[in-house]
């Protein structure tokens, strides 16, 4: 992910439910639909209810956004001739967890055997964006440092309200089901990226874990590019909500390692940022979240602003200053994904309309 401009480009792996266009249900579709999209851009997930799409890396967030238009064009229109709707979302209501089979794959299979209802109840659908660091030792610490501003990340992608047709009063529930995997949460500091693969190693010794993939941090030094991986929020309904937290992301990587080059012995403690992001997963754009610098809770959207506003010198740097704040003004305007499929449900009290809303959102300008 190399970039001649200087400014770190960034990527996206989005993944999407699979739903049956008439019941809305979640189906175990992947292996009909993967046949007809292009293997170099589109992969299986764990559980066949779900596909990954992956954009090319870029410079600006004008092309990140064409690419991953593109991309939900491309998996519509296959999806569409068999039946089926893609809904980018956290989590969607109507799905039965007993249905749902694991794509076939050895590594996945061991990965029911070994986790049994933890791998049954993966029904949820995140957003990872890549930033750009080719050091590995400088990844380490930049993916340690980051850790206090996800949580206004992930109150903006919150998108996962329901589970099992049940509003679960969280904005982001996949957070929660998320969590209980044995190596989730933020990531502690480590010297060098030596260290950090040291510990990989024990973990993989220990048989916790069977591979370095299944290291699930909030942010990870990425296993197989030279970049920084965000892994928390939700899949989001809106492309211009995933443009959104990739510019901040970027933003905040370009500081923070900044900030490593000046003192690389900083050390962020862990339980403010776990308290933060359940607060985040709780509340979502409409409650409060906690502030990242004073460590007290003020409204989202204060939150939120207050974030676009320290990451002003480096969202001009990369050009992105004028496009992010527009976007996250909007994002504020409408509210939350999460919130929108409650207002969904309470017109008629109908779960097919929250998915309908995730389906029409998914597809809106492709």
């Amino acid at each position: 992910m190399t970039n001649p401009t200087g400014t770190i480009a960034v990527g996206v792996e989005e993944e999407f439910h699979i739903v049956d266009a008439g019941t809305r249900h979640l189906v175990s579709r992947s292996g009909d639909l993967l046949k007809r999209l292009p293997e170099d851009r589109f992969t299986q997930e764990l559980l066949r209810s779900a596909v990954e799409a992956n954009s090319r890396p870029f410079a600006t967030l004008e092309e990140l956004a064409r690419d991953l238009t593109g991309l939900r064009r491309t998996v519509i229109a296959a999806a569409d001739e068999l039946g089926l709707g893609i809904a980018a979302a956290g989590s969607v209501p109507l799905g039965d967890m007993d249905r749902m089979k694991v794509s076939p794959d050895p590594r996945y299979e061991q990965m029911l055997d070994d986790y049994q209802v933890l791998t049954r109840e993966q029904l949820i659908c995140g957003t990872q964006v890549h930033a750009e660091i080719e050091d590995p030792d400088l990844a380490v610490l930049v993916s340690h440092r980051v850790g206090p501003w996800l949580s206004p990340l992930l109150a903006l992608s919150g998108s996962s309200p329901y589970w099992m047709e049940q509003d679960t009063g969280y904005a982001s529930y996949r957070t929660l089901v998320w969590r209980r995997w044995p190596t989730s949460g933020p990531m502690s500091r480590f010297d060098t990226a030596a260290d950090y693969e040291q510990m990989v190693k024990g973990l993989v010794r220990s048989g916790v874990i069977t591979d370095p993939g299944m290291i699930y941090f909030d942010v990870r030094p990425s296993a197989h590019v030279p970049t920084v991986e965000l892994r928390i929020c939700d899949s989001c309904p809106l492309v211009d909500d995933i443009v959104l937290i990739a510019g901040l992301f970027r933003a905040v990587v370009a500081r923070e390692l900044e900030a490593v080059l000046r003192d690389r012995e900083h050390e962020v403690p862990l339980e403010p940022v776990r308290a933060a992001t359940w607060q985040a997963a709780r509340s979502g754009l409409e409650g409060e979240l906690v502030d990242p610098d004073a460590g007290e809770p003020r409204p989202a959207a204060e939150v939120v602003r207050s974030t676009v506003d320290a990451l002003r010198p480096w969202l001009e740097a990369a050009g992105d200053w004028d496009l992010v704040s527009d976007l996250a003004g909007a994002a504020l305007a409408r509210g939350s994904s999460a919130e929108r499929q409650r207002r969904a449900l309470a017109r008629a009290g109908r779960m097919t309309d929250v998915v309908d809303l995730l389906l029409a959102e998914t597809r809106s300008g492709t």
